[in-house]
């Protein structure tokens, strides 16, 4: 049945072989419970997990190339692969869940086999231990005895391993604490000294405005003070310009004396 998306060649393709692999599920997800032989439907369970991994890769395949010819399709043609490949995905993960569903009922049998297994065991070992003479019987005690002891010791050594990591991994842990609480109150301290320096460059900056300040309006005033010079010295007879105080007028021309002009005084 052909696909009502349009898809690349390649595309089609590996969506044909992941509906034949579908369609393999399905009829051999049908068999499984015509099959009364445990054996014979192990062998089956076991074609469908390989089934399924082989259509879980040709789904990422699928997944691979939609990504790669995303850009030369549209975004309703995008959308509705995207959809086509979730709908894929949960209908392999329904039947991951229906091999599960077999894989354990398989596990019960086989559960009920193994304990019909260790009874028959278990009774042949009776038969064996009511065979066997007192000091076989002790022999065999001992050898028992002797086989625990050396579990119980190895026991005892992997437990002191473990005793000796535990506090060897606590030390260390306290350790690096310790540390992170050292670099936490140098952090603290750099911060501080960096909040300090930045209230100081500040302060600097401010006094660097005002003295600026300062130093432009005393050049404006010197500057004007010049300027008010300048202009008294080359008109003198304006009486718009006021005189500067501390600064002598400039002399008037003045007439000089005759000697008679002398004696008459």
């Amino acid at each position: 049945m052909a696909s009502e998306v349009p898809m690349s060649p390649e595309l089609e393709q590996v969506d044909g072989e992941i509906q034949d692999i579908f369609r393999a599920l399905q009829n051999g997800f049908n068999k499984m419970d015509k099959i009364k032989d445990s054996s014979r439907q192990s062998k089956q369970l076991e074609d469908l997990t390989g089934k399924m991994k082989e259509c879980k890769r040709l789904i990422k395949e699928f997944d691979r190339i939609l990504k790669d010819d995303e850009k030369n399709n549209s975004a309703d043609v995008n959308k509705q692969l995207n959809d086509k490949k979730q709908m894929m995905i949960k209908e392999l993960n329904s039947y991951v869940t229906l091999r599960k569903t077999y894989q354990s009922s398989l596990g019960n049998k086989r559960i009920e086999l193994f304990d019909t297994g260790n009874d028959q065991v278990a009774e042949d070992n009776v038969q064996m231990a009511s065979e066997m003479s007192n000091q076989q019987l002790i022999d065999a005690g001992r050898k028992q005895m002797d086989q625990t002891d050396q579990v119980i010791e190895r026991s005892k050594k992997v437990v002191a391993q473990t005793v000796e990591v535990g506090s060897q991994t606590a030390v260390a842990l306290t350790q690096q604490t310790d540390q992170m609480k050292r670099i936490g109150n140098e952090l603290d301290s750099v911060h501080f000294s960096l909040k300090k320096a930045s209230q100081m460059v500040k302060e600097i900056g401010r006094q660097v405005a005002t003295d600026k300040c300062i130093m432009a309006f005393l050049f404006l005033i010197v500057c004007g003070v010049i300027a008010i010079i300048v202009v008294k010295i080359v008109n003198p007879h304006n009486k718009n310009i006021r005189d500067i105080p501390g600064l002598a007028p400039p002399a008037q021309n003045r007439k000089l004396l005759s000697i008679e002009d002398f004696i008459r005084l």
